[in-house]
């Protein structure tokens, strides 16, 4: 073989190798494989408490098209789940001892994240805190205990996904030309539109807050927190959406969760389930990133799938018992929120 001949041959793979890592989508499907295959690795092999929450966050966060995070944001991000949680047990440990205390800080606490969150706030932030406060109260009426182990998880598992948002983009970086969405500017003035906004989103998630948690209906507390996230954009089109979406997600999700739980059951090896993984996120990634109308369903689907397959893996659980309830919570909180908004925009929120 000539010098030439060689010469090619070698150049190839580090042709390939270049053209690979300059391809935006590329560099996207294969990170979010990545990321999420070596978070469940190290989540189930090691095992700490809510270590699950790592590849969901991980998947969560990889499914959307956003740079890597700089090192003042993802100090913030760490601090804002810390304060989360540290809000979440002040009202879980102090304020539900009172309960009518406890109702009326719940309602301006509620009121202020979604009026933050409608001047251009931190959606994490947003989002931690939500489940900060409505879950840890619902632990904290059966264990006080069990509420602060759970925030100690939780922040541990949020802390960690940090750290493999920063190994993923560093194994598989953007090409330097990428563009990115522009995050709105966070404002501190005073704004009617959003007050109005955030007041209705608060009308319609107190109530069943307030209920579910006076009455400890853990078994239904999904159908809280699902209202409370769809609730974000109050819109009665925005709701119902976000509801539809969230449903045909689960739906999508449930069935690849079915053939994925099935073939470990089949084959019950770690390694086995890693690379059943792999290629399941190499498939999900694609559809995430093609850019088409379905991209918003793979992305929500992979989770419900994380989610399903974890409560699966639980001993003596039910896979279809575990897709058949988590669609009827869905559903139920679809309900609850398109009937509360009808309510309210026909007879407070009436336009003239």
């Amino acid at each position: 073989m000539s010098t030439s001949i060689k010469a090619k041959v070698s150049a190839r793979p580090a042709s390939f190798i270049s053209t690979l890592y300059a391809d935006v989508n590329a560099m996207r499907i294969l990170r979010f494989a990545f990321g999420v295959t070596v978070a469940c690795a190290l989540a189930y092999g090691i095992n700490w408490p809510l270590a699950f929450l790592m590849p969901v966050f991980t998947a969560l966060l990889l499914a959307m098209p956003l740079p890597k995070p700089s090192v003042k944001a993802s100090l913030n991000n760490m601090m804002s789940t810390l304060q989360a949680f540290a809000l979440g047990l002040a009202f879980s440990l102090f304020f539900l001892q009172y309960p009518i205390a406890y109702l009326i800080t719940l309602a301006l606490v509620l009121f202020h994240l979604y009026y933050y969150l409608n001047r251009g706030g931190s959606f994490w932030f947003t989002l931690m805190s939500m489940i900060a406060i409505l879950v840890l109260p619902m632990i904290a009426n059966s264990n006080e205990g069990l509420a602060i182990g759970f925030s100690a998880g939780f922040v541990y598992s949020s802390w960690l996904t940090i750290a493999m948002l920063w190994l993923a983009h560093f194994v598989f970086p953007d090409p330097s030309f990428t563009q990115f969405p522009v995050k709105p500017k966070y404002t501190n003035r005073y704004s009617k539109v959003a007050a109005q906004l955030a007041l209705k989103s608060t009308l319609v998630t107190f109530p069943i807050a307030a209920v579910f948690i006076t009455f400890g209906l853990s078994d239904y507390l999904l159908v809280m927190i699902f209202s409370a996230i769809f609730i974000l954009k109050p819109d009665l089109t925005q709701g119902k959406e976000a509801g539809r979406n969230s449903l045909l997600s689960t739906l999508l999700g449930g069935v690849f969760a079915w053939f994925f739980y099935w073939l470990i059951v089949a084959v019950p090896q770690f390694y086995f389930y890693l690379l059943l993984l792999l290629a399941t996120t190499l498939f999900f990634g694609r559809h995430i990133f093609s850019g088409t109308n379905m991209s918003k369903y793979y992305s929500s689907g992979f989770i419900a799938l994380l989610v399903i397959i974890n409560s699966a893996m639980a001993a003596d659980s039910n896979f279809n018992a575990i897709l058949a309830q988590r669609i009827f919570l869905i559903s139920g909180a679809i309900i609850y929120i398109v009937c509360a908004l009808k309510v309210l925009e026909r007879f407070f929120f009436t336009t003239k």
